[in-house]
């Protein structure tokens, strides 16, 4: 593994370049030193043939695998095993290269010039050449030692599959940078080396040069693909052991290091492009600073990675940023970490989002409209104003009426005593409840004051009583369940007075369920996140929707995708695959592939993202699309066989 630090520069310091002649008509040869001041070819240090080439002149060394002991006589060098000979009386052939290999067992990533083959007169053969000066020979080592100084040396390189794979059994976090040759991997190893510092003890950053013929049987064997001539490098992730994801995010320190502290979480919400006009601070420092410099009006969101209603706000944020750009700012703050308690102390954040309200630096009121739109806060801003003190909520199940209230302790008492029960399980702040409220009452009345009722109504609030919420899988509001002689029995959508009398009159079975897209018998490949990575692998090309079955925009494209799919379903190296990101299996594998919003279209290549599908959502954009990529490949073959 390549480590490099002031010891080599040090090791540079004792390279002794000795140019010497033998009079008239003689050349000039170099003599490299080895610092360990032995004569033995045992040295831990091999130092092999140095040349250089001056214009019109024979200088080399004698043979490109000539060494020459500390010590020796000038002009006598000794040759390694394995020299080349002479090409022919009087020319040599001189194998320029320049590599230093430490031995027993442990390799070093020295300095390669290149290698060529010269011929020219032998040195000693040279009439009437003039002696050249000292400062004319170049050591064209330096360059590539002082690169491969700038490598932390928490950076550990691999070529052997050996080694990688026990470092995967020993390690549970990995970063590995594979690289189409040394050059391609500098400037990702200047950035991963400030990475490495940062993340010490939490993650590990390797590098595999895939263009040195050691690496190259482990890059196939971890099916890395740099054939492409725009593809330098790849960035792969490795957890627990096993393959985990292509890191597709922003190549930035900060990015690369909220990754490796936290592999499955959200992308930082500065990588959205369209956050750039939004002010993000990262720490308590940038924070005061910015209080202190900024003379324009300060709205700050103090969020957390993980708050779905801050998620739902931040493109309204984003946009409101760029409209006052010049006017206003509009800044983030991830305070969920526990370093900002104190900020969240001084400013009253009990919750995500808080959106606080500053003017010169001193903070003045929050906004609490947290469901508003780029327009809402761009005109509130105009004119800031305080939030108006609310007054209180009066909750349902003191309004009186005639909808009995149940909670955690009657519940089954009253389901028992009463024949047919329609329950509505309900959320205070949930807005299709308090639109469905008043015809839900205006029905219980009717029920109530009839002579022969045919049962009644009842509602629990969901958010109070969490035993009955957890016990009948209540995700969502408004939820109906009807009860019979105390067994439950699922009920279609009904939300007029008109509908919940008439089902309680005559209480039937609800008609089945539609299928779900996934139950459906079509060409698309539904994964989940355990078999995600591995169906992808499998596929030239693959095309992925994630959606939500509730989205309206993903009902309407379903039968656009799907039919797409169909169209290439004899086609074994194209897929047209969905994720369904409501699951719980499937929320860290969206989370991870950065889907903020329904429906996302990401394209990949054998597993590995390449672009996100962003035209037209029909069955002919998505056609068009896959049928391009077939075209390129068959394009890519016929140059293969008119180069054959």
């Amino acid at each position: 593994m390549a480590r490099a630090g002031p010891a080599w520069l040090l090791l540079l310091l004792a390279i002794w370049v000795r140019l010497w002649g033998r009079g008239p008509g003689r050349g000039y040869h170099v003599r490299l030193v080895c610092p360990c001041a032995c004569s033995s070819l045992c040295c831990p240090w091999t130092c092999w043939g140095l040349a250089f080439r001056q214009p019109g002149w024979g200088v080399r060394a004698r043979q490109a695998d000539t060494w020459w002991p500390r010590g020796r006589q000038r002009g006598s060098p000794r040759a390694l095993p394995g020299a080349g000979a002479t090409a022919a009386p009087g020319r040599w052939a001189i194998r320029i290269r320049v590599e230093c290999v430490r031995l027993h067992r442990h390799n070093f990533a020295g300095a390669q010039v290149g290698n060529r083959h010269q011929l020219g007169p032998d040195p000693r053969g040279l009439e009437g050449a003039p002696r050249p000066g000292l400062g004319r020979c170049t050591c064209l080592a330096l360059l590539t030692w002082l690169s491969s100084a700038k490598v932390s040396s928490l950076i550990e390189r691999i070529s052997d599959p050996k080694d990688l794979k026990k470092l995967l059994r020993t390690r549970n976090n990995i970063l590995v940078l594979y690289s189409k040759s040394e050059a391609a991997a500098q400037s990702h190893l200047k950035l991963l080396s400030t990475v490495a510092q940062a993340v010490k003890g939490q993650g590990t950053i390797c590098w595999v040069d895939c263009g040195d013929a050691e690496s190259r049987k482990l890059c196939k064997k971890m099916k890395v693909d740099l054939s492409p001539k725009d593809k330098a490098v790849e960035l792969f992730h490795y957890q627990d052991g096993a393959f985990h994801t292509e890191y597709n995010r922003a190549l930035t320190f900060k990015s690369i290091v909220a990754f490796l502290k936290d592999p499955k979480g959200p992308p930082l919400w500065e990588e959205d492009p369209g956050a750039k006009d939004v002010v993000h601070i990262d720490s308590e420092k940038d924070f005061r600073r910015l209080l202190k410099k900024e003379d324009r009006p300060l709205l700050l969101m103090f969020y957390a990675p993980w708050c779905s209603m801050c998620k739902r706000m931040m493109p309204h944020f984003q946009q409101a940023a760029t409209q006052l750009r010049g006017h206003a700012v509009l800044a983030g703050m991830n305070v969920y970490p526990s370093e900002f308690e104190n900020i969240k102390e001084d400013y009253g954040v009990r919750g995500y989002p808080t959106i606080c309200y500053f003017e010169k630096g001193q903070f003045l009121f929050q906004y609490d409209n947290y469901g508003a739109t780029a327009e809402d806060i761009v005109e509130w801003l105009k004119n800031p104003q305080p939030p108006q003190p609310q007054v209180p909520e009066t909750p349902w199940a003191d309004e009186g009426g005639s909808v009995y209230h149940l909670t955690d302790e009657d519940f089954d008492q009253f389901v028992k005593e009463h024949a047919s029960v329609l329950v509505m399980f309900h959320a205070p702040w949930c807005g299709h409840c308090k639109k469905m409220k008043p015809e839900f009452e205006k029905a219980a009345e009717v029920l109530h004051g009839d002579a022969d009722s045919s049962g009644v109504l009842a509602a629990v609030d969901a958010t109070v009583n969490k035993g009955l919420a957890e016990r009948f899988h209540i995700s969502e509001f408004p939820t109906l369940k009807y009860f019979k002689n105390g067994e439950k029995h699922e009920v279609p959508a009904l939300r007029t007075k008109k509908k919940f009398i008439e089902w309680m009159q005559n209480p039937e079975a609800p008609p089945p369920p539609e299928p779900t897209w996934e139950e459906q018998q079509t060409s698309v490949l539904h994964l989940a996140g355990d078999s995600f990575r591995e169906t992808l692998k499998k596929k030239k090309h693959t095309l992925v929707m994630f959606y939500a079955p509730w989205c309206p925009h993903c009902k309407k494209v379903i039968p656009q995708f799907t039919a797409a799919a169909d169209a290439f379903k004899d086609d074994r190296k194209i897929a047209c695959a969905a994720v369904d990101c409501v699951r719980d299996k499937n929320q860290d594998l969206c989370q991870q592939e950065a889907v903020k919003a329904y429906p996302t279209f990401h394209y990949y290549h054998y597993g590995k993202f390449v672009e996100k599908y962003d035209s037209d959502r029909t069955e002919s954009g998505f056609t068009n699309f896959i049928r391009a990529l077939r075209e390129g490949d068959l394009e890519r073959l016929g140059k293969r066989k008119e180069e054959l």
